[in-house]
C-alpha cells in the first residue's frame, strides 16, 4: 500500500469531498448484526465518522498517522497504524469491512486473503469510491477535463487507472450484491474547488517535476471569482459477501 497523502494531511482532512448518507444506508441493508466494524485505508476518517453512529466497535486503520491524527474522535472508534494487508484481528470478527477511496493502492490478493479471513460468514465488504468531478460550468469543467487528460498525462500513479475504471476492473472475488448507481453533489467555491484539485497526488508530482503550476490556467479563470460551482462526483460501488 502506498502512503501519498501524509504530507497534505489537513488539506486532504479539510478539501476531500464528504459520503452522502445515502451509501451508508445501503450498506446497512445488508448487514445483519452491528458489532464490529473495520474501515481499513481510513485516512483521516471521512469514510469512519459514518460508521459510528450504527456499530458497537469500529476500527479504522491508516498507513498514515499524519492522516489518522486528523480524525474526529469517537468513544467507540479506535484507530490503528498498519497496512492493509497485514494485520493481528481475530478470525470472523466483522459484520463490515469497509474500503473508502483506496483500494486502488492495496495489494489485492494479500488484502483480500486478509479480508476473508477477518470477516464473519454472512459479514459484508463493501468497496467506495468516487471518480473524476464534473461541473455545470462548461468552461471550468474544460478546464478541468484539460487538466486531468492533458496537463498531468503521465503524472497519475499506473493504479489510478482502477478509478477511471470505475472500479469495474477490480478483482472481486465475492458474492456481488447489485447496487443502483449514486453521485455525490455539492455546491462548491471557486477556493473550495482548488483546495480538492491541491489534493491530487498527480498535482504532487508534477509540482515536484516541474516549476510551473499546473493550476495556473484554472486560477486564473476562477480569479476574483464569487460564484458557487455545482459540482457532482459519481460514486464507484462494489459490496458483496
Amino acid at each position: 500500500m502506498k502512503d501519498l497523502f501524509s504530507s497534505q494531511s489537513s488539506l486532504y482532512q479539510k478539501a476531500r469531498p464528504s459520503y452522502p448518507q445515502s451509501v451508508v444506508d445501503e450498506i446497512l441493508k445488508h448487514v445483519e448484526y452491528k458489532e464490529y466494524a473495520w474501515d481499513c485505508g481510513a485516512g483521516s476518517g471521512q469514510f469512519t465518522q459514518l460508521l459510528s453512529p450504527y456499530f458497537s466497535n469500529v476500527i479504522a486503520t491508516d498507513l498514515s498517522q499524519q492522516q489518522l491524527s486528523q480524525a474526529p474522535t469517537f468513544k467507540n472508534v479506535e484507530y490503528l497504524v498498519q497496512a492493509a494487508e497485514q494485520n493481528n484481528f481475530p478470525s470472523a470478527y466483522f459484520d463490515l469491512i469497509t474500503v473508502a477511496q483506496a483500494i486502488h493502492w492495496f495489494n489485492f490478493e494479500s488484502f483480500y486473503k486478509e479480508v476473508k479471513r477477518v470477516l464473519k460468514p454472512n459479514g459484508v465488504f463493501a468497496v467506495i469510491g468516487y471518480g473524476l468531478l464534473q461541473l455545470k460550468d462548461s468552461k471550468v469543467n474544460d478546464l478541468i477535463q484539460k487538466l486531468y487528460f492533458h496537463i498531468l498525462k503521465g503524472y497519475w500513479d499506473a493504479e489510478r487507472k482502477y478509478i477511471d475504471e470505475e472500479y469495474l476492473t477490480i478483482p472481486f472475488p465475492f458474492q456481488e450484491i447489485a447496487i443502483s448507481k449514486m453521485q455525490m453533489e455539492y455546491v462548491w467555491s471557486a477556493e473550495q474547488l482548488l483546495d480538492y484539485l491541491n489534493t491530487w497526488s498527480a498535482i504532487k508530482h508534477y509540482k515536484i517535476q516541474n516549476s510551473d503550476d499546473p493550476l495556473s490556467e484554472l486560477k486564473q479563470a476562477l480569479e476574483n471569482s464569487a460564484q458557487s460551482f455545482a459540482v457532482e462526483f459519481p460514486i464507484l460501488f462494489r459490496m458483496g459477501r
